[in-house]
């Protein structure tokens, strides 16, 4: 990914701020999961839970959601 930026910087010119545009600020949002409600969040915690304690019943193949 290629992020598109300007850089403010201040009187000594140490960087300050970076402005990015909008679009590549929802695509790095949707990559962290800044777009996520609280319930998707909770999905994503139990999910980790089950793979973690090995409950393979947890989840569907691959192939089951195509």
């Amino acid at each position: 990914m290629r992020i598109q930026r300007k850089i403010v910087v201040d009187e000594a010119g140490k960087p300050q701020e970076v402005i990015i545009s909008w679009k590549d600020y929802q695509e790095v949002a949707e990559i962290l999961g800044l777009d996520l409600d609280e319930e998707a969040i909770e999905d994503l915690r139990q999910a980790r839970k089950d793979r973690e304690a090995g409950i393979e019943g947890a989840y569907l193949d691959l192939e089951a959601i195509r």
